[in-house]
C-alpha cells in the first residue's frame, strides 16, 4: 500500500482487451504511483485507489495514467493497494526471460528479446532457426541451476546523460523517455536497460519449466516457459487431469497413453463399420422409392445421422433426371448439410433459394446444390416450395 495525492481525473473510455464496447470511467494520474504501467512486454498491474478498482494503467511520457470506473477528487489524499498476486507472479515471468539471458551470457546475442508475457505462459524470441531437444533440455538444467546459487538482482537509476549508460545492454529508449534511465543488474553477469518488475534474488523464481519451442518471425525461434508459481498450478492441473484420465480409462497414468490408442483404435473400426451401414442403408432407401409403380416427382428425406456421401448416394442411385430430391442430415434443432439434385435448370433456379430459407450457404454444379444450413426446422417451408415449383411445372398448370 502506498499513500498518495489525486492530480487529475478526466472522463475517458477503455477498450476491453477481449474486444467488446468501450468502457466508460476516469483517467487518473497521482502524485506518485506503485502500480507498473504496462510496456516493455510485460502487462500493467492492478490495485485499488481507495475503494475503486484500478482496471488498466498505462504510461503516458513521464506519467502512469490509471482507468478507473469511478471519478476521484483532484487534490484528495488516497491509499493506493498493490495486486501482489498479480504482481508477483509478473516479477517472476519477467525475471525468468532475464534469467536465460544470464545462461546464454557467452553467446548473449542468441537472445533477441523478450516477446510476451502472457496470462499462461510466457515466450521469448532466441535469434536462431530451431534449437533442438537436447538443447532445451540443458538450458533448462543450467537456468534452474542459477536459480539454485541465490543470484542477486538489483537495480539502479543513472542520469541520461551518464557515461555508464553506453556499457549498458539495451535495445533502445522509448521516443517519449523522461528522466533517469532504469538499469536492471544480475550479479556478476549481466546489465540492462528494463523498467519491468523483478525480483530481487533469482531464488525467488523457485523454478523454470520449459514447454518446447515454436517457430517465431524472421526466421528466429519462440522458448515457451513457465517460471513460478505458474509451474506449480500447471503441475497441479496436470494432476487434475491424470486422476480424470485414471478414473475414466480405469489404468494407472502411467497406461494412459497405451489406453487412449486403443479406444482410437476401437473409434475407427466403429466410424468406418458405421459408413458402411450408412451407405448400404442410401442404396436400401433409393430402391425402395424405385420399386414404387408411381413415383413422385419430389423425393424428400431428412436423417440425423448421414453425411455428404450419405444424400449423394441416394441420389445417384435413384437418379436426377425427372426426380427432384431434396435430402438433408442433422439435428432438427440445430445446424446440418442439404443437398438439392434434380434437372439442371430446376436446381440452379432453386438452390439459392433453398440456401436462404435454411439460412445456409452452399454452391452447386450439374444439377446438384449442397452446402450447410444453420436452420433445419425450416425444412418444411423448402419442401413446400419445391412443390410449389413442380406444381407450376406440370402439364396440367
Amino acid at each position: 500500500q502506498f499513500t498518495t495525492r489525486v492530480v487529475s481525473c478526466q472522463a475517458a473510455e477503455l477498450r476491453p482487451e477481449g474486444g467488446g464496447a468501450p468502457v466508460r470511467g476516469f483517467q487518473v494520474v497521482l502524485e506518485d504511483t506503485i502500480l507498473f504501467p504496462e510496456g516493455g512486454g510485460q502487462p500493467d498491474d492492478r490495485g485499488l485507489i481507495g475503494e475503486v478498482p484500478v482496471l488498466r494503467v498505462t504510461r503516458r511520457g513521464p506519467e502512469a495514467v490509471h482507468f478507473v470506473p469511478a471519478p476521484l477528487e483532484p487534490g484528495a489524499t488516497v491509499l493506493l493497494s498493490l495486486d501482489w498476486d498479480r504482481r508477483f507472479d509478473h516479477m517472476q515471468q519477467h525475471s525468468g526471460a532475464g534469467t536465460f539471458q544470464l545462461v546464454l551470457a557467452p553467446a548473449v546475442d542468441l537472445l533477441h528479446r523478450c516477446r510476451e508475457l502472457g496470462r499462461q505462459r510466457s515466450i521469448i524470441e532466441l535469434d536462431t532457426p530451431s534449437m533442438t531437444a537436447e538443447q532445451v533440455e540443458a538450458l533448462e538444467r543450467s537456468v534452474n541451476e542459477k536459480i539454485r546459487e541465490r543470484v542477486p538482482v538489483t537495480v539502479r537509476e543513472l542520469a541520461a546523460d551518464d557515461p555508464e549508460i553506453e556499457r549498458v545492454r539495451s535495445r533502445g529508449l522509448p521516443d517519449d523517455h523522461a528522466g533517469p534511465v532504469r538499469v536492471v543488474d544480475i550479479e556478476g553477469i549481466d546489465s540492462n536497460m528494463c523498467c519491468g518488475t523483478h525480483v530481487s534474488n533469482l531464488s525467488d523464481l523457485q523454478v523454470i519449466k520449459l514447454l518446447g519451442t515454436e517457430k517465431g518471425k524472421k526466421n528466429k525461434t519462440n522458448l515457451v516457459f513457465l517460471a513460478g508459481n505458474r509451474v506449480l498450478k500447471s503441475i497441479e492441473q496436470s494432476h487434475s487431469t491424470e486422476k480424470a484420465l485414471t478414473s475414466l480409462l480405469k489404468n494407472g497414468p502411467g497406461e494412459h497413453v497405451e489406453a487412449v490408442k486403443r479406444l482410437q483404435s476401437s473409434v475407427k473400426l466403429l466410424q468406418k463399420n458405421n459408413l458402411n451401414l450408412l451407405r448400404d442403408i442410401a442404396v436400401l432407401i433409393a430402391r425402395d422409392f424405385k420399386s414404387k409403380p408411381v413415383q413422385s416427382q419430389l423425393f424428400v428425406l431428412h436423417r440425423k445421422e448421414g453425411d455428404s456421401e450419405f444424400m449423394n448416394i441416394i441420389a445417384n442411385e435413384i437418379g436426377t433426371e425427372e426426380t427432384l430430391l431434396f435430402l438433408t442430415v442433422g439435428d432438427e434443432k440445430e445446424a446440418g448439410l442439404f443437398l438439392l439434385a434434380g434437372p439442371v435448370e430446376a436446381v440452379e433456379n432453386l438452390g439459392p433459394r433453398v440456401a436462404e430459407l435454411l439460412e445456409g450457404k452452399g454452391a452447386g454444379k450439374r444439377g446438384r446444390f449442397q452446402g450447410k444450413a444453420t436452420k433445419m426446422s425450416r425444412r418444411g417451408e423448402v419442401q413446400a416450395l419445391l412443390q410449389e415449383f413442380l406444381g407450376h411445372q406440370s402439364p396440367e398448370a
